[in-house]
């Protein structure tokens, strides 16, 4: 009995320290393959813009008066006043234009001398001429003069009549265009035009997005004033990879995220039908196509979402109802093939699979799979073709 006691421990130390180095079953976390829906999608950012925004602009070159609207501020159509423009200040003279002015204001002051003289001749000679008319009137009452003497004398009357209105007509033309050059060399008279000036409404009703000329300043035709639109007229503007968009179709559903407020639902409105070449960040040509999307659902869930703010779109390519599913943590690559490990009979098999449509979370199985088999998510290195596994308890 000694002698067995012995043994017995020496055989049980041995037993110990075979069952110590046997490999022991690898903890695995396992998920069932199933039939679900996959909704494939597409995600890329975009820019929340209002629909229409209308760029007010000056009609008239002048000077601006500061503006007092502000970004925000509520404008009514055909009423909000958004600019007002009256007459610019005439230019400088430089010494050259000056000394042309000041010539020519000479001129015409030498002719309105000279028209002021015509009119003094032209009042003297009607003088004249109205006396003898009136000595030929005489004259023919006694019959010592012929009727034609007569008609001649009252001929020259209406002429210097004539002459004298010419005259005085000329004097008064001399006298504006005097004034006119005066007016070139008077830097005084800019202050009265201030009286004059042009008001621009707002064209629609909405708020003031942005204030592009603010200040007063002397702007030209054309010059942009004042950005207005209407922030309850929103849509999302996404620019997606042209191999996305030829997916996309109009009517597509899609989620909007990422903007700080809670999650919003669109559709797909239109989908530009060209593309445009856009550098990206890692300095690759990239084919970008600009899909517009209309928001849906109550106003109030998009509140603080503004003209210009940065989303992200989440666009439904498509939807395969009861796909056999599996997720995608189950999936690596086997060389060139798709791959995975099932668990059979307690051990890790390696599966090459063929893989349809796919979303962010799960791919269709197309073969090598059937439902109610068990996949391993996210496989470390210790788990192989034919190495023993166990499902790791849940929580």
């Amino acid at each position: 009995m000694r002698r067995i006691l012995p043994v017995l421990a020496v055989l049980a130390l041995l037993g110990l320290a075979v069952w110590a180095l046997l490999p022991r079953p690898v903890e695995v976390d396992v998920a069932a393959i199933s039939p679900r829906t996959i909704a494939v999608t597409v995600e890329e950012e975009g820019t929340a813009e209002i629909r229409e925004v209308f760029v007010v602009s000056a009609p008239i070159a002048g000077r601006l008066r500061r503006s007092d609207l502000h970004a925000g501020d509520p404008v009514v159509a055909g009423k909000t006043v958004v600019a007002a423009i009256g007459p610019a200040a005439p230019a400088l003279l430089d010494a050259r234009s000056r000394a042309v002015a000041e010539a020519s204001l000479a001129a015409a002051e030498a002719a309105v001398d000279l028209a002021r003289a015509q009119v003094v001749q032209a009042r003297a000679t009607l003088g004249f001429r109205r006396a003898e008319a009136d000595r030929a009137a005489a004259l023919f009452d006694r019959a010592a003069i012929a009727r034609h003497v007569l008609d001649l004398a009252l001929l020259e009357r209406d002429t210097a009549e004539a002459a004298l209105q010419s005259a005085e007509a000329s004097l008064a033309v001399r006298g504006r265009e005097r004034d006119s050059a005066a007016a070139v060399l008077d830097g005084t008279i800019s202050a009265a035009a201030e009286a004059c000036c042009v008001t621009v409404t707002a064209p629609v009703s909405g708020q003031v997005l942005r204030v592009l000329t603010e200040d007063e300043q002397v702007v030209g035709p054309a010059t942009p004033l004042v950005e207005i639109g209407d922030p309850a007229d929103l849509r999302v503007r996404v620019d997606l990879l042209s191999r996305d968009a030829v997916r996309v179709r109009p009517g597509a559903e899609a989620r909007i995220t990422g903007w700080g407020g809670p999650d919003l639902t669109a559709v797909v409105e239109r989908i530009e039908p060209a593309a445009e070449t856009r550098i990206s960040a890692l300095g690759i040509d990239e084919q970008r196509v600009q899909v517009l999307l209309r928001l849906t659902g109550d106003a109030k869930g998009r509140q603080g979402l503004g003209h210009g703010y940065r989303v992200v779109a989440r666009i439904t390519l498509m939807t395969v109802p009861e796909a056999l599913s599996i997720p995608v943590g189950a999936l690596f690559r086997d060389g060139s093939d798709w791959a995975t490990f099932v668990v059979k009979d307690g051990t890790a098999d390696l599966r090459r699979i063929a893989l349809g449509e796919r979303d962010d979370e799960f791919a269709q199985v197309v073969q090598g799979l059937a439902a109610g088999e068990e996949v391993i998510l996210h496989p470390n290195d210790l788990v192989s073709a034919g190495v023993s596994v166990t499902a790791r308890p849940g929580p």
